[in-house]
């Protein structure tokens, strides 16, 4: 254990404020990190709504952070450099830095993502401006 660190923390998830409560993007994204303490990993709940784009046609990179997304509920349409896949509940994405990628709900069920990465300190992401056609099953706003 690392002096002066806690042996554990726990958190729920809903105590977390939503940072894009208040803003039009539809869903939630609720940074954990902070509250939990964490000093090496990252941790963020991401809740898509059903036909809602949560990155409104945007994308992103990290220049050196890999992510890894857990679908726990739902089915999340995510681009992925230039492929387009479909990602069931129960799978996992890694994400290799600087590798362009998005996500949108274009289904009927509410999608609940949680995305783990390395905790950098920094900021790291570089946002990709229409980066994928808006879908017209999935909303740009709430």
């Amino acid at each position: 254990m690392i002096p002066g660190m806690s042996e554990y923390t726990l958190v729920g998830a809903d105590d977390v404020d939503d940072a894009y409560a208040g803003s039009s993007v539809p869903g939630e994204f609720r940074p954990l990190t902070k509250a939990l303490g964490c000093e090496q990993v990252a941790v963020t709940l991401i809740r898509v709504p059903p036909h809602s784009d949560f990155e409104q046609g945007s994308g992103h990179y990290h220049d050196e952070i890999e992510e890894v997304y857990i679908v726990a509920r739902g089915t999340l349409t995510m681009r992925l450099g230039d492929d387009v896949r479909r990602v069931g509940a129960g799978s996992v994405a890694r994400v290799a830095p600087r590798t362009p990628r998005s996500h949108r709900n274009e289904g009927d069920e509410p999608v609940e993502l949680w995305a783990i990465s390395r905790r950098l300190g920094r900021h790291d992401a570089v946002k990709l401006d229409d980066f994928w056609e808006a879908s017209p099953d999935a909303a740009q706003s709430r």
